[in-house]
């Protein structure tokens, strides 16, 4: 008899549920800059990605809705068929000059970039070398491509070395977050430039949660650890985090590009993104590389937060940048946590597994330039007054 595949996934959901892993949908009625207003109530975010306060700018509504205006909405087809505009060429031309690279080649979503970049450069006989906590499309990038998949201790260079010496005589690729996503450290990129270059292998970095935020303009952390195209010949980044839109790209040498256009399967059989997002999304670019004072608050804010952290003994993981994870280890500690800050006004995400390893459930702390330093001394009081049954997040 044949196994019930509807059942099986209802099963597997009921024993989410029983073990306090379930995932919810929560509908978000309006944001306001941090504030978001969720469920009839109005809750200050720590948990979003728009790490520089771009998503709502005037100058990004204002170039969307004149876009739209000459444009329309959807741009009616895939890139190579009729559906690559006049915007989206611009917004390549800015990303790739900004981050130093040759070209630069837009995708839907970052997930879809990294499936498209895999695909085309890793075939069956291939390894991919990869940090054990890289981002989950990184890793499905690898298996979808059929290629050998294997993973070393998080930033761990050596290892890496161990993994890539395993396969000595296969094409390699090595790939890294460049900020970790659920832990907000960084790569060491420099150190793993140089094993690439030593064994051969190519390096591509997912800067998602660096682009915008790190570097002297925010071009990322391959820029803010001193690298260039010659180090990191496949750079990938999202445009839905610090710069507030929606999409990704991938930029690196034209004979990179030009190979993607010919083989990503993931930018080939899709529709472009609208023009107008486009539009809006180098209003983003011009505005997140002009204006330093937002990476300076932001930076600014972080320490305020880590310091006061410190002073209530709260159990901050080491990161520098603007994702701040508060590890709890429990999962229902984490939810509960969650539960007593969205009562005292504050929505910080209590993140579980499968997201992170068993054991390692967290608050996912996020800061914006949008935040105020008021803000962030309010949910350090908020952490002061947790209830005992949050107690493993109190201070210590």
């Amino acid at each position: 008899m044949r196994t019930d595949l509807l059942n099986r996934l209802a099963t597997h959901t009921q024993q989410r549920e029983q073990a306090g892993l379930r995932r919810r949908l929560h509908t978000v009625a309006r944001a306001d800059g941090m504030w978001v207003q969720r469920d009839g109530r109005r809750l200050l975010s720590f948990c979003s990605n728009d790490y520089l306060g771009l998503a709502q700018h005037p100058a990004l509504v204002d170039a969307l809705k004149r876009a739209a205006d000459s444009d329309g909405v959807g741009s009616g087809s895939a890139h190579l068929i009729c559906g690559h505009r006049a915007a989206h060429a611009a917004l390549e031309e800015a990303l790739a000059e900004w981050t130093g690279r040759e070209r630069a080649l837009l995708f839907s979503t970052g997930y879809m970039a990294n499936l498209g970049v895999m695909q085309a450069l890793l075939q069956r006989d291939d390894v991919c070398v990869q940090d054990k906590l890289n981002h989950a499309c990184l890793i499905d990038g690898a298996q979808l491509a059929g290629a050998e998949l294997k993973r070393y201790p998080h930033a761990d260079v050596e290892g890496a070395a161990r993994q890539l010496a395993a396969r000595p005589g296969a094409a390699s690729l090595l790939a890294t977050d460049g900020v970790f996503s659920m832990d907000g450290d960084i790569a060491p990129l420099r150190e793993l430039s140089t094993l690439c270059r030593r064994e051969q292998a190519t390096l591509m970095v997912d800067d998602a949660h660096g682009l915008g935020v790190l570097g002297p303009q925010g071009e990322g952390s391959v820029a803010d650890a001193g690298l260039g195209q010659g180090d990191v010949p496949v750079l990938m980044a999202t445009l839905g985090k610090a710069l507030g839109c929606s999409g990704a790209f991938v930029a690196g040498s034209a004979a990179l590009i030009d190979g993607l256009v010919q083989s990503a399967r993931t930018y080939i059989y899709t529709t472009a993104m609208p023009p107008a997002l486009a539009a809006a999304t180098l209003a983003a670019v011009r505005l997140a590389q002009a204006e330093n004072w937002r990476r300076e608050k932001l930076h600014a804010l972080i320490a305020r937060f880590r310091s006061g952290a410190g002073q209530l003994g709260l159990p901050l993981m080491p990161s520098p940048t603007a994702i701040q994870p508060l590890l709890l280890g429990d999962a229902r500690a984490a939810l509960e946590a969650s539960e007593a800050l969205e009562q005292a006004g504050f929505l910080v995400t209590a993140i579980r597994p499968p997201t992170v390893p068993q054991g390692k459930a967290r608050l996912r702390i996020t800061l914006s330039a949008a935040h105020e330093e008021s803000d962030v001394d309010r949910l350090l009081e908020a952490f002061s007054r947790l209830p005992s049954g949050a107690a493993s997040a109190r201070p210590v």
